[in-house]
């Protein structure tokens, strides 16, 4: 038994019926609306199991438990309309200067033992000379390419 039990009156009902029928919603919202007409226990309905919900569906179990979990938790409105992704932090990126001593020390030798920089020792080799706190292999790539830099490896 699902933990969040969803009963939509007949207004929700029609209304999610008439946006499924027009198909003219977003595919998230058309999903969710589906996800609750499905797993409706109200007057003579029985829900469906999550399980066979989202494999009829082709979504992931926890799509629905997290719907569901939203209309009895929050409302009707919010479990239809999908929350929008988080915002992404910003790509951590060299400053000029930053980039300039990058393509200084890929110019240079290779640490003893290695015959060739990699990206990955340029860019903890950047974090050790304190160029910036942290930086990932991508960035460094994409420095070095912008730079026209591509000899590097």
């Amino acid at each position: 038994m699902d933990k969040y039990k969803v009963t939509l009156t007949k207004d929700e009902r029609q209304q999610l019926e008439a946006m499924v029928n027009k198909g003219k919603a977003a595919a998230r919202k058309l999903t969710h609306a589906r996800v609750l007409l499905l797993a409706d226990e109200s007057e003579n309905r029985k829900g469906t199991l999550d399980a066979q919900i989202a494999a009829g569906l082709q979504i992931n179990l926890r799509t629905v438990a997290r719907v569901r979990q939203r209309f009895v938790l929050e409302s009707f409105e919010a479990a239809v309309q999908p929350r929008r992704q988080p915002p992404r932090p910003d790509k951590l990126k060299l400053d000029p200067e930053g980039e300039r001593q990058l393509v200084e020390l890929a110019c240079s030798n290779p640490p003893r033992g290695r015959c060739g920089w990699t990206l990955q020792l340029l860019a903890e080799q950047l974090v050790l000379l304190r160029v910036t706190s942290a930086i990932s292999r991508e960035v460094v790539r994409r420095c070095l390419k912008k730079t026209t830099f591509d000899s590097v490896w």
